[in-house]
């Protein structure tokens, strides 16, 4: 399993890169209404007493449900799934 800070949870309806221009982006998903830090939040278990790898794989794990759950609103994305021009 990959470290959980190379995935980020985002929509397809939002044309922001959330590695580059995560506060723009941020904007833009409470906007369209989605809150995708918060679904996540609700979605995953983690906790302070728990390593880094076990709320890494939590989190990645949740990113995976809400991604099946609802594939028509939200996806899993890398950095490089961006292109230049969509890094605004």
């Amino acid at each position: 399993m990959s470290n959980t800070s190379d995935y980020m949870l985002t929509t397809y309806d939002n044309p922001h890169n959330p590695f580059l221009n995560f506060e723009a982006w941020l904007k833009e998903d409470l906007r369209l209404g989605h809150d995708c830090c918060g679904v996540l939040a609700r979605e995953s278990a983690t906790s302070n007493i728990l390593g880094d790898d076990v709320n890494d794989r939590d989190i990645e794990e949740a990113m995976d449900r809400i991604v099946e759950r609802e594939p028509i609103i939200y996806r899993k994305v890398l950095a490089s799934d961006y292109s230049d021009e969509m890094s605004i």
